[in-house]
């Protein structure tokens, strides 16, 4: 098989099929709809603990479990609203990873074998919006922009 000459090789921005302006204008909107999704997810753990919905079972608010569901249910009502979300999924993020050490390493094995996937995966969901913040369609958007006039 002959190769083209350097020269004759058609530049990286010709050969992308999908234009960067499409990609670019999903960002916001898939970054709002990762916060929201996860979110709302997330507030369903909270309404299992402290309420009992969806199959859950209430737990005393005076226990370990019942500080997760508070946090569960106020972080994700925070984030699908994108109030504070950087300080929340932090905050979060910690839960999760405390989560996974408290509950699941005890089981042993890997993640995917004493079912640490979904607090690890939080986790990570959680640390990448504490460091990009809530993006478009947010509280915090709103707050941030300056006044018109």
């Amino acid at each position: 098989m002959a190769r083209l000459p350097r020269d004759d090789m058609p530049p990286l921005a010709q050969a992308t099929p999908a234009p960067a302006s499409i990609t670019a204008r999903l960002a916001g909107r898939t970054h709002a709809l990762l916060r929201v999704g996860a979110g709302l997810l997330f507030l369903q753990h909270g309404l299992q603990k402290l309420f009992g919905m969806l199959g859950g079972t209430t737990v005393p608010l005076a226990s370990l479990l019942g500080v997760a569901g508070i946090l569960e249910l106020a972080g994700g009502f925070l984030l699908i609203v994108g109030l504070w979300t950087r300080p929340v999924a932090l905050v979060l993020a910690a839960e999760m990873v405390a989560a996974f050490f408290i509950v699941h390493v005890p089981r042993g094995g890997w993640p995917v074998q004493n079912a640490g996937e979904l607090p690890l995966l939080y986790a990570l969901i959680f640390l990448f919006l504490a460091a990009r913040g809530a993006g478009p369609a947010s509280l915090d958007a709103g707050f941030s922009k300056p006044p018109q006039g």
